[in-house]
């Protein structure tokens, strides 16, 4: 396909619109999985006790579970007649084939990509350190945020990255949850999908351009979180 053309269909309407969504939901969602996975990686590398394999086993699942048959498990879940469907439906809430059920679907199948990143990365400071904190009377918390977090920050933006990269690519659990509605659900790889249908040279011009777009971010990132956890480390270790 020829360079003008390529640019004419990546700055059409329908794929600028597809991009900012996939952007907005794909950042949203490794915010979350952060917020929820960091508490779980600190258990999971810090201590033992009952049911941990069942949790690891339970957080690895979307990892080997077909996409589509994540998605049918999130319309259980969520849906009208889910599990926690009746209680938001009660809210006056529905998530299903909203830009938030993109959201959910994305950190659900990104979570286990940033817990594995994270957790190996905290297994791997040394206790000395923890018990050292400890001794001078830090809490955990203190003691968390203070020794834990920037030892292992480069595994924990590793995993963020990893996280990311699988939510901007989603696409059987977004579909089968979120429907595929252009503004409101239609992230690029949907669009992809669609156009794969009906016009082969679009399909082509979309596929070009999330391939472009997701390496060169991916590179970006990854640059500056190894430069960014190399800074962090260094000062933590001058203070």
């Amino acid at each position: 396909m020829p360079p003008l053309e390529l640019a004419r269909r990546a700055l059409s309407p329908p794929v600028t619109q597809a991009l900012r969504l996939s952007l907005v939901t794909s950042v949203s969602a490794t915010l979350a999985v952060a917020v929820i996975g960091l508490p779980v990686a600190y258990l999971l590398a810090t201590r033992e006790f009952p049911g941990r394999r069942v949790l690891e086993t339970l957080v690895e699942m979307p990892m080997v579970i077909p996409p589509t048959v994540a998605g049918v498990g999130l319309l259980l879940a969520f849906g009208r007649a889910g599990l926690a469907g009746g209680a938001l439906g009660a809210l006056g809430l529905s998530i299903p084939f909203t830009t938030m059920a993109v959201v959910i679907a994305e950190a659900f199948v990104g979570l286990p990509f940033f817990v594995t990143a994270a957790t190996a990365g905290l297994r791997e400071v040394e206790p000395k350190y923890r018990e050292a904190a400890f001794t001078l009377g830090a809490a955990p918390p203190y003691a968390f945020r203070r020794v834990l977090l920037p030892l292992a920050l480069p595994s924990i933006l590793a995993g963020g990255v990893m996280t990311w990269a699988r939510a901007l690519g989603e696409f059987g659990a977004t579909i089968t949850f979120a429907g595929n509605l252009p503004g409101r659900t239609q992230t690029l790889p949907l669009a992809v999908y669609i156009a794969l249908q009906t016009d082969l040279q679009a399909a082509v011009a979309l596929s070009v351009i999330l391939l472009i777009f997701s390496f060169s971010l991916l590179l970006i990132f990854r640059s500056l979180s190894s430069g960014t956890g190399g800074t962090w480390f260094r000062a933590q270790r001058t203070r």
